[in-house]
């Protein structure tokens, strides 16, 4: 895990010196300090900066949750998984996930924008803060959390002296070569903005238009309008919003149109979103790049770049204040359906998508979406007759929660879907049988069986083929999972032959013959199972893919190792948990990292064999039932196991098995594609035996085989 999430673009930072060394202070006595303050007093900021300047405190890092986009007030835990970067693949709660993660570990979280979901947030603090000792909260926001031993710190406005210094930073920023001839103006309009960060940077982004004394003069004539002439009364929340309402107004028409429609938004937007859901006759397509470069100069928007590239966003503030104008519009609903058929599309390009050389390009683009997708799935479930269009989408992004690591919050939203009638029976048929995938990988065999054989029924009375081939599919699935064979690869091969009569293929269809593949491995017909998986790999290659690719990897690894090619199985395996890590795809990894143990065994160094399978028990923990209480996936552990205690004695195997489980999971990665050359301790010479045979993958290492040779490498 990295040990930190900190944005780059919240980096510049300006003034606030006692702030900072009070609340970093407070951190080194208190376990829970909040900042609290008005929208714009800049708190984001301030927490952000004392996180980079304590991290060195926290030997586990710092962690950064940005909630204040969030409206479900149930997904806040998911929001806190991903913030912590973790992957968890079981049906445990996300809550006893956080809190097992965080249960042994010196870190800082630092919660941002919470105030709208403060019960909620404030009982999985208390949680969290309660069962990780080594835990320490910094929390931003409008309001505190009122737990017990929270140190809660007002943040006021700049002092005048570090508002003129941010404002003079700003200017130069948005007028390269500004520089105040009178610093009279400059300061009056400081004390005018009461030193409110947010109104300071949208003065001074007015800078390349308007000169210093001409925007104080445009603003003391809207603070008189206000406040008729009295300045004492207004409040410094109105201030920003005075502020704020200022800039909105010196904005042109479609300027205006445009940042009510963009708050519509739930997080990071590119251009292409905002010209589909924005543009209108009032505002056509080919203007909104022009009119959103005037927001960007303005600091309304602001840009950062992302893993999926150039990302526009707005401030919540900003935001909230273009919502307002949404609605007094009454433009609000029209926006958000446009909004959710913008993300519904991208969803369904990027199930189709999946399956071509832009897979990784799809990963990225729907984890920055994410925000987005959430409300739009949120939209779908408040609205009445919509609830086909939550299942629709829920299971179209069956690629994002299996492929990348989402199991958990795919099934919070498949639940939510599933247990609404939508009276349209295709869309319920597909997340029926999502569902059924994602419990299987979450080790819940009965939600499993329950979904997928109601997905059966469903499909034979609509006559879906396609949803009764994808339901036979995953009950083969389940049935290799629990180690019947024959069940496995009578199902298996009834679902190919149906995908061929339908003419599907895609990365599903691909799965399903390297699931057929495994179950041939099993039944000791390796030559059936390489050509299976040497017919992926070249669909695959030619297609692009790299997810189901690393799965016919692993099993051409195993055909590898078996026939003694330690080598090849090696560099086999070496790409499997590249891509696998890519994708984060914990199953697919842990997999190949048990399999690697085995590898690095039979070439002779047991000790790092050891620390190989002591990394794999963390990622077990986050899948689900180790090797899924299968007898046949266990076995390359269970040999592995047994030659690396027979060289070392149980007592150095249990140290270095201990070793490998207190890496991190990134660690574990670089451990394990580093190979053999990262230790030099081990024995000389190759571990007993002859030529390794197939083994029984049902008995315990050392006993015989089913074909009567001996399990060795």
């Amino acid at each position: 895990m990295r040990r930190s999430n900190l944005p780059a673009e919240l980096n510049h930072f300006v003034g606030r010196a006692g702030e900072l060394a009070h609340v970093r202070e407070l951190l080194a006595d208190f376990r829970l300090v909040t900042v609290v303050g008005v929208g714009g007093v800049g708190k984001s900021r301030l927490a952000v900066q004392v996180a980079r300047g304590v991290q060195k405190r926290y030997c586990d890092g710092v962690r950064l949750a940005e909630l204040a986009m969030l409206r479900d007030p149930h997904v806040v835990d998911h929001a806190l998984v991903e913030a912590l970067g973790l992957t968890d693949q079981t049906s445990r709660p996300p809550r006893e996930v956080l809190v097992d993660h965080v249960a042994d570990r010196r870190m800082l979280l630092v919660l941002d924008g919470f105030e709208h979901l403060v019960e909620e947030c404030a009982g999985l603090v208390r949680r969290l803060l309660v069962g990780a000792p080594g835990l320490t909260v910094l929390a931003a926001g409008r309001r505190p959390l009122r737990l017990d031993g929270e140190a809660v710190l007002p943040l006021a406005p700049m002092s005048d002296e570090d508002a003129v210094r941010l404002f003079l930073d700003r200017a130069v920023a948005a007028l390269p070569g500004f520089r105040a001839v009178e610093p009279a103006p400059v300061r009056e309009l400081c004390r005018r903005l009461d030193g409110i960060p947010l109104a300071l940077e949208l003065a001074a982004g007015r800078l390349p238009a308007l000169t210093v004394e001409q925007v104080l003069h445009r603003l003391d004539d809207r603070f008189r309008l206000l406040t008729c002439g009295n300045r004492e009364v207004l409040g410094r929340h109105q201030t920003l919003r005075t502020a704020i309402g200022w800039s909105h107004e010196l904005c042109t028409p479609e300027e205006r149109l445009l940042w009510a429609r963009l708050s519509v938004f739930a997080g990071p937007f590119d251009l292409d979103a905002v010209e589909y859901v924005c543009s209108g006759p009032d505002l056509p397509a080919e203007r909104v790049l022009d009119v959103l470069g005037e927001l960007l100069a303005q600091s309304v928007v602001m840009r950062e770049e992302s893993p999926a590239g150039l990302r526009y966003r707005m401030l919540d503030t900003v935001a909230a204040y273009g919502a307002e104008w949404l609605d007094a519009l009454g433009d609000t609903e029209r926006l958000r359906r446009r909004h959710r058929d913008w993300y519904m599309g991208l969803a369904t390009w990027c199930e189709l998508d999946w399956f071509s050389p832009r897979q990784a390009e799809v990963a990225a683009c729907t984890e920055s979406a994410l925000p987005n997708l959430r409300a739009a799935l949120e939209l779908c479930l408040e609205e009445p007759g919509e609830a086909h269009l939550a299942q629709h989408l829920a299971g179209t992004l069956w690629f994002y929660w299996v492929g990348c690591g989402r199991l958990a919050e795919g099934r919070h939203w498949l639940d939510r879907a599933l247990a609404l009638e939508s009276g349209h029976e295709d869309a319920r048929l597909k997340a029926l049988w999502v569902l059924g995938y994602v419990a299987i990988l979450q080790g819940d065999s009965t939600a499993a069986v329950g979904a997928l054989h109601e997905c059966g029924q469903r499909a034979e009375l609509a006559g879906n083929a396609l949803a009764t081939a994808y339901s036979t599919h995953r009950m083969g699935c389940l049935a290799l999972l629990s180690d019947d064979m024959p069940r496995a690869e009578e199902l298996l091969g009834r679902a190919l032959a149906a995908y061929r009569e339908l003419g599907e293929l895609n990365s599903q269809v691909l799965m399903g013959q390297v699931e057929l593949a495994i179950t041939k491995v099993f039944q000791e017909d390796l030559e059936a199972a390489v050509a299976l998986c040497q017919e992926v790999r070249e669909v695959c290659e030619e297609r692009g893919e790299r997810w189901t690719r690393a799965y016919a990897l692993y099993v051409l690894a195993y055909a590898a190792w078996t026939r003694g090619d330690h080598a090849e199985a090696r560099r086999l395996l070496d790409e499997c948990v590249t891509i696998d890590h890519a994708f984060h795809d914990l199953v697919g990894l842990v997999l190949a990292i048990e399999l690697l143990a085995l590898v690095t065994a039979s070439e002779g160094d047991p000790a790092e064999a050891a620390v190989l399978q002591g990394a794999a028990g963390p990622m077990w923990e986050a899948v689900g039932p180790p090797l899924f209480g299968s007898a046949y996936f266990s076995a390359p552990r269970r040999l592995c196991e047994g030659r690396a205690v027979e060289l070392l004695g149980a007592e150095r195997f249990a140290a270095y098995v201990a070793e490998g489980g207190a890496l991190s999971l990134d660690e574990a990665v670089a451990r394990a594609l580093a190979g053999r050359e990262r230790r030099t301790e081990g024995p000389s010479g190759p571990p007993r035996g002859g030529r390794p045979q197939v083994p029984d993958m049902r008995k315990p290492a050392g006993s015989p085989t089913g074909k009567g040779g001996e399990a060795a490498g």
